[in-house]
Parts: C-alpha cells; structure tokens; sequence
C-alpha cells in the first residue's frame, strides 16, 4: 500500500520534474536562459496544485468507499429483527430492511454485515 501511495505522488509530481528539468538543465544547456523571477513564481503555482490535489489523490479519489445511497451500506452491521431462513427483516441505521442470508440462517438479535444491496433488499452474512 505504501509502494501504491509512494507512486502516485510520483505520478502527481511528475509535470513539476519535467519543468524543472527543462527550465535548470535543458534550456541553459541549450543557451537559452530564462529568469528566476519567472521559473520560480511557475514552479510554485505547480507545487500549490499538488498541495490541492493530492489529499484527493493520495486518499483514495475513485477508490474510496461510497458515503451515500445504497453502495455506502456494504460493509455496515446490521440486527436481526426478523429470523432470516434465508429471508427475513434486520435493522440497519434505524430502519428495517428486507434481507437475505447468503450463508444460512440468522436468529432474530444476532448481529450481521451488509455484503450486497439489490433493490430494496440487503443481502448479509452473519458474521463469525
């Protein structure tokens, strides 16, 4: 995970490196100077866009886990309020939801994890 981290800020990073490398390396050798007072102030505007970007980047972006609708259900526990024979009804949040079992039976207080939504129904496994 860290080599995965360690390499998007690699690839955030990259425009400021070929700038750079053109602005201190390849134009001077090719004769042509530009000033300080502009390279800098550029570098710098390139730099602060990393500083927005990367949280966004480096926290996951597309990758993290929905926080609204029904995908940002999977993974969250769920009580059994209705015995699920595979079917039944749990309580998730507040509010009972029709459920179904993907591994066996579930009795009504025994707690369970939201492994998929269909609909209007949440399929769970008991966890243990």
């Amino acid at each position: 995970m860290k080599a995965e981290r360690g390499l998007k800020l690699i690839a955030l990073m990259a425009d400021e490196i070929i700038v750079g490398v053109f602005l201190f390396l390849v134009l001077p050798q090719a004769g042509v100077e530009i000033p300080l007072w502009i390279s800098a102030p550029l570098m710098v505007v390139l730099l602060v866009k990393d500083f927005l970007i990367a949280p966004y980047v480096l926290g996951g972006g597309l990758e993290k886990r929905p926080s609204a609708g029904p995908e940002s259900l999977v993974g969250r526990e769920a009580v059994v309020v209705e015995e699920l024979k595979p079917e039944g009804i749990v309580k998730l949040d507040g509010e009972l939801w029709r459920a179904e079992c993907v591994n066996g039976k579930a009795r009504t207080g025994e707690k369970v994890v939201v492994v998929e939504v269909r609909g209007t129904k949440v399929l769970v496994e008991r966890q243990g």
